[in-house]
């Protein structure tokens, strides 16, 4: 395992819970030791150590190849090469799991690097482009979290419920092009993977330190990226500082402008309406991209895709203390412990919308109460991440020689059959909200009225 932060220590007691292996083999890599002792007092291996372009292949390849067994790497670091690390893996026989299509150190604050090159766009089409060049193969599993992960097995079963309950007839389909047209057939128009965090902390946020409810590296890593969503074909109207990309799939595009200084209007079952920011994620791309049909080169289908996400509160506290201080960090970064949080839920689900019955969100509302009586280590954040993985793992393990695969092209019923006991109360909502409604109405806008689903009225400007 790779990286002990807040995700990598609520995972490991997961991974001892769910499998077997061979005690004496369990390595864990971080280059601080903070949290060394979970590792040590289990009787695993731990090693301070930050992998690097130029020692990852000496490190790794012993920890996974000596002994009996096939290996395996689960990667839960930030500023390592996820897509090296995987092509490591899979020459060596050896199985694979992220979270995200992490990048070596320095690639998110690149101030020299065009927009283009730092979005979760570019990232995945390095993917992409081994997929295709070395297809098939041991089993690499990208991105399979929370979100990005989980929420693509929640966007198939959503788009089932919708499918059933408006009278639609059809058989599952068993491949990428069956879920397009089961979608486009449903009339979908776009997806919001829409999550409220309203977990409370017990003391207020002291000035000059970034809180959240997990990593802050990461959290601001993909922050300060360029905001980015799936691109639909229903869409009239792009952004002025819209750009499209020259290469790859072209299921997305990029604002110049970071994501989580960018905010959407969006719902959720308990708030209600809320802003979301628009933080690029690579399932934003993946889904759009999943669910696209064409006509020769021409594409006939696609549905818009984003994030539109609310984080707790003392985390948007963060962020407006962060870019209100021309985007300098804080000097401390925490993320808040399990019993560090008072109470409050991670309301993590998608929202389908632009169908007969306007928006269905399905989800997960699992609080930081039940997950105290599920697993150590952790708050509600924390478990739908850990989950997805042991879920994935699992996954990797009945299907070792699926090659390189996104958590679109995994059986979703068989992962969420394995995540479901984490995740609290697991709900689908019908909701007759549009972003139409709910404006202060004192001043002109420049809105599609005809279209309720357009970005135009959806994106805060």
């Amino acid at each position: 395992m790779i990286g002990l932060g807040s995700i990598g220590k609520g995972t490991l007691p997961l991974i001892e819970r769910h499998f077997k292996f061979d005690k004496s083999r369990f390595s864990v890599i971080d280059p601080v030791d903070t949290d060394a002792k979970l590792v040590t007092e289990r009787g695993y291996k731990f090693h301070k150590v930050a992998l690097t372009p130029d020692n990852f292949k000496d490190i790794l390849t012993p920890l996974v190849t000596e002994g009996e067994g096939q290996g395996f790497v689960v990667n839960l670091s930030v500023d390592t090469s996820s897509l090296d690390l995987m092509k490591l893996c899979r020459k060596l026989g050896v199985l694979y799991i992220d979270t995200v299509v992490e990048p070596w150190l320095g690639f998110y604050f690149d101030e020299n690097a065009p927009a283009a090159d730092r979005t979760n766009y570019a990232l995945r089409e390095t993917v992409r482009k081994e997929k295709k060049k070395k297809p098939g193969g041991t089993t690499a599993v990208s991105c399979c979290g929370a979100n990005p992960g989980m929420v693509s097995w929640f966007v198939k079963k959503a788009l089932v419920d919708v499918a059933t309950e408006t009278g639609i007839k059809f058989k599952e389909p068993a491949d990428r092009k069956g879920w397009a047209k089961l979608m486009k057939k449903v009339g979908v128009k776009g997806i919001h993977i829409a999550e409220r965090d309203t977990q409370r902390a017990k003391e207020p946020k002291p000035p000059n330190v970034f809180w959240n409810t997990w990593s802050v590296e990461g959290f601001l890593s993909e922050g300060f990226q360029p905001s980015e969503l799936g691109w639909g074909t229903h869409e009239k109207w792009k952004p002025a500082n819209a750009k499209s990309h020259k290469k790859g799939c072209n299921a997305a595009i990029y604002l110049e402008q970071p994501g989580a200084n960018t905010r959407v209007r969006t719902w959720c079952p308990t708030p209600g309406a809320q802003f979301g920011f628009l933080v690029t994620h690579n399932e934003a791309i993946s889904i759009a991209d999943f669910f696209t049909l064409e006509d020769g080169k021409k594409v006939t289908y696609r549905p818009t895709c984003h994030y539109a996400y609310h984080p707790a509160n003392d985390a948007v506290l963060s962020l407006h203390e962060l870019f209100g201080a021309a985007g300098k960090v804080q000097d401390k970064l925490h993320v808040l412990e399990e019993d560090e949080i008072r109470d409050g839920i991670d309301e993590l689900g998608v929202l389908l919308y632009g169908h007969k019955k306007n928006a269905y969100w399905y989800g997960s509302q699992l609080s930081v109460e039940e997950t105290r009586k599920l697993a150590p280590y952790q708050n509600a954040t924390g478990l739908q991440v850990t989950s997805a993985v042991v879920a994935g793992m699992v996954w990797a393990l009945e299907n070792p020689e699926a090659g390189i695969v996104e958590t679109d092209e995994m059986d979703y019923r068989r992962c969420l059959e394995i995540q479901m006991p984490y995740l609290g109360p697991v709900k689908g909502y019908y909701t007759d909200w549009t972003p139409l409604e709910g404006r202060p109405g004192f001043f002109k806008e420049d809105l599609d009225q005809k279209d309720p689903w357009q970005f135009r009225n959806i994106l805060v400007r």
